[in-house]
């Protein structure tokens, strides 16, 4: 079982977007000292739902701040980035770190970074399949790569840094061939895309075990149609993202969202705007912090280990991204990241 933090960096009400960076920053720093995992990055643009714009830039900055902890993107937001130029940020940090850099992808919402970033609608509505496939190009290892046309037209140019080197440097470990690409799947086609590919899950904390169950499910039936081998379906490392609290009693470790989640919440997800001006129903503040403290791992520490379980025993899934941020209080938040690593990993293992 391996357990990791989500970070959002998530501005709370009355909080500076500098506050809730170091927040993010001082979270990871925490989380490999109590023996976590993972720590995943999101990445947002202009809404202090969360104030990271760039997740491949803050992975960097944490991967130098840490020695053990693997890093990754959840996501880095593929219609609103050129995938040769985020390749070769992830070829980067991964050649570099001994392959502690794990690159997650979605494809993000119809929001008006579309419009500011110069992709458009197209890119957003048709363009990301197209956008991952010239990205694990420039990530298989070849030493040339050209645009194969349309929204991508170049003509070839070599590969640097190149993955899979034909010889290591001396006295330096060679790093695992490439480094790991997953995506962020919400929805049967999203989980399709994935599972043609060979690639990993990120499932989200919106959704409770039955669904996260039958997406599993799902990618396990289109990797099989696609060719894949059992082995490789079997082995596959879906990521489950979700909200963690720990305290003394559970009224406590809900009580602690409750207060400070839906402020949040209510501030950032008003703060999107789409680029068509299409409608989009956001969710109830209170209601969604009320369904996340019911299906994640919210109470003492044994509350946490069974909930954990049953998650694993019920999805397959024994990769996790918990947000450990909720209470927007620092000194809170490296409580629970410490209490998550040593009151209920070690139960896990």
């Amino acid at each position: 079982m391996r357990l990791g933090s989500f970070v959002l960096a998530a501005q709370f009400p009355g909080q500076g977007h500098g506050e809730a960076l170091h927040r993010a920053v001082r979270s990871a720093e925490v989380a490999e000292e109590a023996g976590l995992d993972s720590v995943w990055i999101a990445e947002h643009h202009f809404v202090p739902y969360g104030t990271c714009p760039s997740a491949i830039t803050l992975a960097a900055l944490l991967l130098g701040r840490t020695r053990r902890l693997r890093v990754g993107t959840a996501v880095s937001v593929l219609p609103t980035a050129h995938p040769v130029a985020l390749g070769e940020q992830a070829a980067l940090l991964h050649l570099t770190t001994g392959g502690r850099f794990s690159l997650g992808v979605g494809r993000g919402g119809p929001w008006v970074d579309l419009e500011v970033f110069g992709a458009g609608t197209e890119a957003y509505e048709r363009g990301f399949p197209d956008s991952l496939d010239l990205l694990l190009r420039w990530l298989s290892g070849e030493p040339r790569v050209g645009g194969p046309g349309g929204r991508y037209d170049f003509r070839e140019v070599a590969v640097v840094p190149r993955l899979r080197p034909v010889e290591p440097a001396p006295g330096v470990p060679e790093p695992p061939r490439a480094p790991e690409v997953i995506v962020a799947c919400t929805s049967p086609s999203s989980v399709r895309l994935a599972a043609a590919r060979g690639l990993p899950m990120l499932l989200g904390m919106h959704v409770g075990d039955d669904e996260k169950a039958e997406m599993v499910a799902l990618w396990g039936r289109h990797a099989r149609a696609a060719g894949r081998a059992p082995d490789e379906v079997a082995a596959a490392a879906h990521v489950s993202a979700g909200v963690v609290q720990i305290a003394d009693r559970r009224a406590e470790a809900a009580e602690t969202l409750q207060k400070a989640m839906p402020g949040w919440l209510r501030q950032g997800l008003e703060a999107h705007v789409t680029v068509d001006g299409r409608v989009r129903t956001m969710r109830d503040p209170f209601a969604y912090t009320e369904l996340l403290c019911g299906i994640h791992p919210v109470g003492t520490p044994q509350v946490c280990v069974d909930r954990i379980t049953a998650t694993a025993e019920r999805t397959g899934i024994t990769r996790f991204a918990f947000l450990v941020e909720g209470s927007g209080d620092l000194t809170t938040t490296e409580e629970n990241i410490r209490r998550l690593g040593t009151e209920v990993l070690p139960q896990l293992s």
